[in-house]
């Protein structure tokens, strides 16, 4: 278990036990989130996460076949697709949790698709997480949630921890709630609670795994600006898996349709507008989006 996460699976684990996480498979994911260096000094738009030819079979089922993918330093990218598309196991692939079959992942430059585990461990802090239920542990409150990974992987004083979480708090608009428990919180506010957690080791990729799944439309477009106002306000790359459409077109500086393993459409939200592409605009269409729309 990389990152001496046991204790963080460990309560992961009890909460999902006990019902009060309602997806298993966080767990796994949940142990990418640790980050080290800022990137709000590097120039926007600049080569960051390159993926070539990305294929990953299991067994003789191909989940992943020919995947292309150049995200830019400080860019939104949204991968989007139905139910079964693969968009977790590219997740999974990007941060170091499983390997490709075949293909390349470059983080700066770097290929991480052939590392040994130790040399993997070093590129996974470049990310934090942010998960489809925000994975808050229920019998923790705000702060403690928040605290957590600064109190696993730093030796700081307890003082300054509560002021950086007091800091990361007041910037995601969350003063006052530091002694409240998930329970008492909307889901906009969970969202954020997670989002500030994500922030505490200062990532260089943030991931988001259906941020706006379950939540009425109105609250899944205030996380989408806070996605766009967390990219500008601390210059994260941003990478959002989503079967969400309306908020794909809004927040992304780049959109991949993934369809039956495969990248099937890609390209900025105005691209994709004009192209004639029949999945892209049958995504729209199915999303309820007239030609045009949003």
């Amino acid at each position: 278990m990389f990152f001496g996460h046991a204790g963080l699976f460990g309560r992961l684990r009890a909460e999902v036990k006990s019902g009060g996480l309602p997806n298993a498979r966080i767990c796994a994911i949940f142990l990418a989130m640790a980050a080290s260096g800022a990137t709000a000094d590097a120039e926007r738009g600049s080569p960051h996460i390159r993926v070539e030819n990305l294929t990953k079979r299991f067994g003789s089922t191909e989940v992943l076949s020919g995947i292309d993918m150049h995200i830019g330093r400080g860019n939104v990218a949204v991968i989007i697709g139905g139910s079964g598309a693969g968009k977790t196991t590219l997740l999974r692939i990007l941060i170091g949790l499983d390997r490709p079959t075949g293909g390349t992942v470059c983080i700066n430059g770097v290929d991480i698709a052939h590392m040994s585990e130790r040399e993997l461990n070093k590129i996974r802090r470049k990310f934090g997480m942010v998960f489809q239920y925000s994975a808050l542990l229920d019998s923790m409150t705000v702060l403690d949630n928040v605290a957590f990974p600064m109190r696993e992987h730093t030796k700081l004083k307890e003082r300054e921890i509560k002021a950086r979480v007091s800091e990361k708090l007041k910037a995601l608009k969350l003063e006052g709630t530091e002694g409240r428990f998930p329970s008492q919180l909307s889901g906009g506010m969970r969202k954020r609670v997670a989002l500030a957690r994500a922030l505490m080791l200062e990532p260089e990729v943030l991931m988001y795994d259906e941020p706006t799944s379950g939540l009425d439309p109105i609250t899944s477009r205030m996380v989408d600006d806070l996605i766009k106002e967390t990219r500008d306000r601390f210059g994260v790359t941003s990478i959002v898996i989503s079967h969400d459409m309306v908020g794909a077109l809004q927040i992304a500086d780049q959109i991949y349709v993934l369809a039956r393993g495969k990248i099937v459409a890609s390209g900025s939200p105005d691209d994709l507008h004009r192209s004639d592409n029949p999945v892209f605009h049958e995504f729209m269409k199915s999303s309820g989006i007239e030609p045009g729309g949003v």
